[in-house]
């Protein structure tokens, strides 16, 4: 199978255990098998929860291995409470720590000075919440952001599951053939349309779309954001940015670049989809100055 990044020939994996905060964490290094003795850059992959080191479908493994083979060091690691980490179990508006453990311990073991953060869901708003202050940080890469708010969820529905569905033929044909109640869904739709009008209320969701915002605001390297096309994820990020001129304004900057897979889903499950993302990544890092060629 000639998967991209599959040549165990061009990088070399070691297990590397470190302390954060007291409890003992697990990660993988994946080196350039060439030991580019000046390269200045490397990637931590931020999991997104809850998930592991490994990815779904392995694609942090196979994205590492495929940066490794074009000369960047790569270091995946399970956080806090995840994995084969100790630790109580925590969410990704709790793992700064982490990130910045992490950070030294890739540029230790690797030997670079240069980070960029990669991240899917929400180990991409951890890499917005916690990556915009450090001077290290090079760039971010975001995949299908977690922007979910009770209202953003509903108006997501709304907009992308209830009208499309009602616009479908198939859908009324289930209905004259009594296959299920237009009665009950109806009352769904009005459902989504009570909570999509509703007000937004302070709370924790709410908490922590101000500090991605406010960290989106600070950071001042370059930012990739992928978005599927087939993920609700994807599209809440979409309406969350389209609610706010500023927001707008920050994914129109030219230091933000976004990529659309149409066909993809939220974790890039085919072949096709894991190897564009990584060769997408690898491209973006090499007009950012990394080692790709």
């Amino acid at each position: 199978m000639n998967t991209i990044g599959t040549n165990h020939s061009m990088f070399d994996e070691r297990f590397v255990s470190f302390d954060c905060a007291g409890d003992a964490c697990l990660g993988v290094l994946t080196m350039p098998k060439s030991q580019v003795t000046h390269a200045d850059l490397g990637v931590l992959v931020i999991v997104g929860g809850p998930q592991t080191r490994v990815g779904s479908h392995r694609q942090f493994v196979l994205l590492a291995r495929a940066l490794a083979t074009v000369g960047v060091p790569v270091f995946r690691f399970d956080y806090r409470g995840m994995g084969d980490s100790a630790g109580d179990a925590r969410t990704f508006e709790q793992i700064r720590t982490d990130i910045v453990v992490a950070i030294e311990v890739l540029q230790r073991e690797a030997g670079v000075d240069r980070v960029v953060l990669w991240g899917l869901c929400d180990g991409a708003s951890a890499a917005w919440m916690d990556g915009a202050d450090d001077p290290r940080v090079e760039g971010i890469v975001a995949l299908n952001p977690w922007a979910r708010s009770p209202q953003g969820e509903a108006t997501t529905r709304l907009k992308h599951y209830y009208l499309q569905r009602l616009l479908a033929p198939e859908f009324w044909r289930k209905v004259i053939s009594g296959r299920f109640s237009l009665r009950q869904r109806a009352g769904e739709l009005a459902g989504a349309v009570r909570s999509a009008a509703r007000p937004v209320n302070a709370g924790n969701a709410i908490e922590y779309l101000k500090r991605m915002e406010d960290g989106w605001g600070r950071v001042t390297s370059s930012i990739l954001v992928i978005l599927s096309g087939n993920d609700y994820t994807a599209r809440e990020f979409e309406g969350w940015v389209a609610a706010s001129g500023a927001r707008k304004a920050l994914l129109a900057q030219d230091k933000c670049e976004v990529v659309r897979m149409p066909d993809a889903d939220h974790t890039f499950s085919s072949r096709v989809w894991r190897d564009r993302v990584s060769e997408t990544t690898i491209e973006w890092i090499g007009e950012i100055g990394g080692r790709c060629r």
